[in-house]
């Protein structure tokens, strides 16, 4: 019997005649933890899709060897391949809501896995929905098998797929960003009882992840993709703290340092630095604040039933022209709700809410119009808020046409102009989404955002998906925008790091109220609530990625 679980030696895989993947080669023992991580397009999916035997259209393994188990299933047909799938080798994807059915119990879901892994006995079946489910933690789990996918909040969703891969008793477990989507303190809920189950049952976990402090915390052994090669391999400590490899020290540079903004040489301050006359502008400008929050409440009436649930109770914050104010905390605290009001998406149950003096709840249709133009949002996925049938000059141009600004001759140089500004090639114009990576989609959407010359950015998780490296170039496309151009931002977001990086000011939310808000050095090194400190020690990687 082969002394390792998993054994890929030399890898190539091409789509037609391109090779994507060249000579990757590593070895996962029995209860060994194994990260991979690199950017977007690295060939972390592609090396997990070969391993499953899952390679989409005209992929194939064109040299090398994987065995699993000391057996070679080198493109071993579907019909033998089947069978190791979820019983021996287990997969938790990255999204539950697409990888969940919607019109499903979740309990039955769960039910037809172990269905699938040979058991058939109802009272057996049930009982392991239970156990599972309690072992992933899901609390009354005797009652909550009986509800849907749409009940159970993202975290508890990640859950559902946990205790569905542990249901056929793996050895080896597939974690393709598990966590990405999720805020810091459920996210470590998540990792700490995936690496409870996993130690428990020996399992082996190879975990494809995007972020440094994860991989670093999480694994025994680090390796770094770039453009479908092996470019470093080591513990996290050999990897994160001494790396070797240009590609890696990059990786490890760009990564966001949960370190207090200070006077010293920070993004944000070499930013101000250089914001100009644009910057001094918004500066004279600072004693009207651009957001003001007043005693906001909203409250959704829950429907078919008695009751309602607070989503913002009595929210109260300011901020200011030309700064970042950052609005963190869980998901249900109340982020998301805020930035649909100051939209007009929604409307407030109570309170006021004014941007640049002007209150939101106004019935001037004139006005609306021009609070529509004051502020422009950039949401978290670009791919499903850009058009996938337009083209990308189509989809910048839209503001523009919406708003009657220019001739059609003008627009289509805007287009231009904007496209270059945010660092896209002239030809993008003519494409689609699908044709441009997540990066380049966020481009298009900031391009879209600010082609109306708003003054008010609102970014919803808008770098929460992105690789380190693709981050870094967005938050810095953003602060060289707001510096030229005298944008004030609300950065919506669960991640402290990026705050610590990016925003001047932040406000703490928790169940929909106020928790602490402040200048953001502030708030990260002292600070005041219980929260806040819980938030800030639930950053992953302090070892690696916070000095």
């Amino acid at each position: 019997m082969s002394e390792y679980v998993l054994e890929v030696e030399n890898l190539e895989v091409s789509y037609g005649s391109t090779p994507v993947l060249h000579d990757v080669s590593f070895t996962l023992a029995p209860g060994e933890r194994l990260g991979i991580v690199g950017q977007s397009g690295s060939g972390k999916s592609t090396t997990v899709s070969a391993v499953l035997g899952l390679l989409a259209g005209n992929g194939r393994i064109t040299q090398g060897r994987i065995r699993f188990a000391g057996e070679d299933i080198t493109n071993a047909p579907d019909k033998a391949m089947r069978p190791l799938r979820g019983t021996r080798i287990a997969l938790v994807p990255q999204d539950p809501m697409s990888n969940l059915n919607p019109t499903m119990r979740v309990g039955e879901q769960i039910a037809d896995a172990l269905r699938a892994y040979g058991m058939s006995d109802r009272a057996e079946i049930e009982r392991s929905v239970v156990r599972l489910m309690t072992e992933a933690g899901i609390p009354d789990a005797e009652r909550r098998r009986k509800q849907y996918p749409h009940e159970f909040s993202g975290g508890m969703r990640q859950r559902i797929l946990i205790a569905i891969a542990l249901s056929g008793e793996p050895d080896l477990l597939v974690a393709d960003e598990p966590t990405s989507a999720l805020d810091v303190t459920v996210q470590k809920q998540i990792l700490d009882h995936l690496q409870k189950l996993v130690s428990e049952r020996g399992t082996s976990l190879l975990f494809i992840t995007h972020d440094l402090g994860v991989a670093g915390d999480r694994t025994d052994t680090i390796l770094v993709m770039h453009n479908g090669r092996v470019v470093e391999r080591g513990t996290p400590r050999q990897v994160l703290l001494q790396p070797e490899d240009d590609y890696t020290q990059q990786l490890v540079a760009a990564a966001p340092k949960l370190t207090p903004l200070t006077g010293e040489s920070t993004r944000v301050d070499a930013a101000a630095a250089d914001a100009g006359s644009a910057a001094d502008a918004a500066s004279a400008a600072a004693v009207e604040p651009v957001v003001a929050v007043e005693d906001l409440t909203k409250i959704y009436r829950l429907r078919g039933a008695a009751g309602s649930v607070t989503a913002v109770d009595h929210v109260s914050f300011t901020a200011d022209r030309g700064q970042t104010t950052a609005i963190i905390g869980e998901s249900g605290s109340g982020k998301s709700t805020i930035a649909k009001i100051l939209l007009g998406l929604e409307e407030a149950t109570s309170g006021e809410v004014f941007l640049g003096g002007h209150p939101v709840r106004t019935k001037s249709r004139s006005e609306r119009r021009v609070l529509k133009r004051f502020a422009q949002p950039v949401f978290q996925d670009p791919y499903s808020s850009l058009n996938p049938a337009w083209s990308i000059g189509s989809i910048v141009a839209e503001p523009l046409n919406v708003f009657g600004i220019g001739t059609k001759a003008e627009r289509k140089r805007r287009v231009a102009e904007l496209l270059d500004q945010v660092a896209l090639p002239a030809d993008t114009i003519e494409r689609h989404p699908s044709e441009l990576s997540g990066g380049q989609r966020q481009r298009v959407a900031i391009a879209r955002a600010i082609s109306s010359q708003p003054e008010l950015l609102i970014c919803d998780e808008a770098v929460s998906a992105l690789d380190v490296l693709v981050q870094e170039q967005i938050l810095d496309l953003l602060q060289n925008l707001q510096a030229e151009l005298g944008l004030s931002c609300l950065f919506i977001t669960h991640d402290l790091a990026v705050v610590a990086n990016f925003a001047q000011h932040v406000v703490v939310l928790q169940h929909g109220k106020l928790i602490e808000t402040g200048e953001t050095a502030q708030v990260i090194a002292h600070p005041a609530e219980e929260y806040t400190r819980r938030l800030i020690e639930a950053v992953p990687g302090e070892e690696f990625t916070h000095a």
